[in-house]
């Protein structure tokens, strides 16, 4: 894919999907402040407003979310920064209770 071109082509989009297993299952990643995974539900081929070809890759009907997005997917998408879970410190033993007699 061209980094200067404005919008991914169907053909960029074809190459991208080629090197995939094709058995597997496609997704939409959608809203990058809060990333979801959608079915996708269709390819409409269509035309802009001025009668420029144009391709839409429409959720499901249902719209239905499959769940969050992978936090590895956001990152590779560029929308959130890699994360690394925070240091956990070493607990203390707690001293054993004497019963209190």
């Amino acid at each position: 894919m061209d980094p200067y071109l404005p919008e991914m082509t169907v053909g960029d989009l074809i190459s991208l999907l080629s090197a995939c297993d094709g058995e597997a299952p496609a997704r939409l990643a959608i809203n990058p402040f809060f990333p979801m995974a959608h079915r996708i539900g269709g390819v409409i081929a269509s035309q802009d407003e001025n009668g420029n070809p144009l391709v839409f890759i429409a959720e499901a009907k249902d719209a239905e979310q499959i769940g969050h997005l992978q936090p590895n997917v956001a990152v590779q998408l560029t929308w959130h920064e890699p994360a690394e879970a925070p240091a956990r410190r070493r607990r203390t033993a707690t001293p054993p209770s004497d019963g209190g007699s």
